[in-house]
């Protein structure tokens, strides 16, 4: 936290920096989606630079379910040489208020279960996590339709913040 940190709107001109990061943060698996996700400049990609590098990145999507506007945090991610400086945490946080900002009712992330670092991080910003049986009760016969839009994998848990 020694640094000076600025979030900002990723710009095209981010994209072979963000593939950098993407590259060191990701199994090879996730990869591949992650980068055509924040290929995707529609939705917002949310960076975080310090003395004009870019730092990490946020990947941010905004959905509907009913008549309700939800927003998720799909992909977090910050280069090797930045890490434990708070950045995630505050990538989360900002995503989270852009996101309500533009009037999502809730914020949802998802990560792998073994993923002690990202649910750690999700925890602290106020995720908590959603069994099957909550996210039914939240969103009933349109269950199926919030899990493909927050992109959820094989061996994700689903978090709201709350």
């Amino acid at each position: 936290m020694n640094s000076h940190f600025e979030v900002r709107e990723g710009v095209s001109n981010d994209l072979s920096r963000l593939k950098e990061i993407i590259s060191l943060s990701f199994p090879i698996f996730f990869r591949y989606f992650a980068l055509q996700s924040v290929s995707d400049l529609s939705e917002s990609v949310l960076v975080n630079e310090a003395e004009s590098v870019i730092t990490g990145f946020v990947k941010l999507t905004e959905f509907q379910v009913g008549d309700a506007k939800y927003g998720c945090i799909l992909w977090i991610a910050v280069h090797p040489s930045y890490r434990h400086r708070g950045i995630a945490f505050n990538l989360t946080n900002v995503g989270i208020d852009h996101l309500k900002l533009h009037g999502a009712q809730a914020v949802f992330a998802s990560t792998q279960r073994r993923n002690h670092v990202a649910l750690a991080t999700l925890g602290k910003a106020g995720f908590k996590r959603m069994s099957f049986l909550d996210l039914w009760h939240l969103f009933g016969r349109y269950i199926f339709n919030f899990f493909g839009d927050i992109w959820l994998a094989p061996g994700e848990v689903v978090l709201m913040h709350l």
